[in-house]
C-alpha cells in the first residue's frame, strides 16, 4: 500500500505548492497561501521555503522516476517561470520608457 504523497497538482495559482500543502493536509489553499505570506512578512522566510518546496515537491503529472528527476524538472519549470516573468518585466519597462519618451518629446515641441 502506497501512501499519501504531496505533489503540485495542475490547478496552480503560481506553482501550485499551497494547493499541493492544502490539498495534503485537507486544509482551504487560502490558509497555506496566507501562512507563506506571513512567514514573508515577518522574516523573509516563507519565500524561501516556498521556492524549497516548489524545487522539491513533484509535479502531480511528472514522468521522473526518482526525486532526482523531480527536482531536474522543477528547475526546468523554475527557469522557465523566470524567463517568462523577466520578459513580461523588460516589456512593461520598455512601455513605460516609450511612454516617457512620448511625453518628453510632446514637451519640447
Amino acid at each position: 500500500m502506497q501512501g499519501k504523497r504531496i505533489v503540485r497538482p495542475h490547478e496552480r495559482m503560481f506553482a501550485g505548492v499551497a494547493n499541493g500543502l492544502a490539498a495534503y493536509f485537507n486544509i482551504d489553499p487560502v490558509l497555506v497561501r496566507l501562512g507563506f505570506v506571513v512567514l514573508s512578512l515577518i522574516n523573509g522566510i516563507g519565500i524561501a521555503v516556498y521556492l524549497i518546496l516548489w524545487l522539491l515537491l513533484p509535479s502531480a503529472d511528472s514522468s521522473a522516476p526518482d526525486t532526482r528527476g523531480h527536482v531536474q524538472e522543477n528547475l526546468n519549470e523554475m527557469q522557465g517561470a523566470a524567463e517568462r516573468f523577466l520578459a513580461r518585466v523588460r516589456d512593461v519597462v520598455q512601455q513605460f520608457a516609450e511612454q516617457l519618451r512620448g511625453t518628453s518629446h510632446n514637451n519640447h515641441q
